[in-house]
């Protein structure tokens, strides 16, 4: 499977391309080891990288986010990484792992030291590449699950959000961080502009704000989205535009993330 990788990378357009190509199989194969190590039976997938591998996104993703939504007693972050490092290693990848577990979000960063430079994508044979995973253990409630089989570079079966929930995280995500990113706000237009993508589950998104100390109106159909515009007053767009650009894959064009763009999407009013 290494050979697979390193063909993977000889095809990328660019280093750049080639770097995201190598995270994503990564996080492909380890979602893989945590699919067949029980996992996806208490924890649901969300964020943008399950936007990407379920739903065909063109912007890649760093992290690997999960939500602990049933069967609470089955949950073992410390057995899924143990299976991801023998899977793994088995094919000859160096592995090791920064864990913290005493928190509310439990978090990993699944390293893989040399990597980079093995794959002729680094000068620096310490360079580490990592794929973090997160684990949100006592989400809000609401959010709709299904399962779904999905092929990226591997089979996997997922648990994850619905789409109307997924839309419900990414927009609590812009409204309640401090510093609004580019990759929120590609992604919030690549919801928004599809025609036949659900409205939030404003249950889910309400009870998410609420969690977070959202000091605003409940949201309501009426609402949501007058509330997203008075956030998208303060964003810097040269920078938005700057921190999406290097995730986004060949075709994806980062110059459509513009106020005016972005403002019709989620139907602001001009001023």
């Amino acid at each position: 499977m290494k050979e697979y990788l390193t063909d993977l990378v000889r095809a990328a357009p660019t280093p750049l391309q080639a770097r995201n190509v190598v995270r994503e199989y990564l996080q492909a194969r380890i979602l893989g080891a945590m699919q067949r190590a029980g996992a996806m039976v208490p924890l649901a997938f969300h964020g943008g990288t399950a936007l990407r591998f379920l739903y065909g996104s063109q912007r890649y993703s760093e992290d690997l986010d999960f939500a602990l939504e049933r069967a609470r007693e089955q949950y073992d972050l410390r057995a899924y990484l143990r299976a991801i490092e023998a899977e793994l290693a088995a094919e000859g990848y160096v592995l090791s792992f920064k864990v913290n577990d005493r928190k509310v979000v439990h978090s990993a960063f699944v390293r893989f030291p040399g990597l980079l430079y093995e794959l002729d994508l680094s000068p620096h044979r310490d360079e580490v590449l990592s794929v973090k995973i997160e684990v949100d253990t006592n989400p809000p409630a609401g959010a709709g699950l299904e399962t779904t089989v999905v092929r990226r570079y591997v089979t996997l079966h997922l648990q994850h959000h619905d789409r109307a929930s997924l839309l419900a995280g990414k927009l609590h995500a812009i409204l309640q961080r401090p510093y609004l990113k580019g990759r929120d706000l590609y992604d919030l237009v690549w919801y928004l502009s599809d025609p036949d993508w659900p409205p939030p589950n404003l249950t889910l998104l309400n009870n998410a704000l609420r969690q977070t100390g959202w000091a605003g109106p409940v949201l309501t159909e009426a609402n949501w989205r007058e509330a997203a515009c008075r956030r998208l007053e303060s964003v810097t767009w040269e920078r938005a535009v700057e921190d999406v650009r290097p995730f986004l894959g060949p075709g994806a064009d980062p110059a459509l993330l513009t106020r005016e763009t972005v403002w019709k999407v989620v139907g602001c009013a001009q001023r």
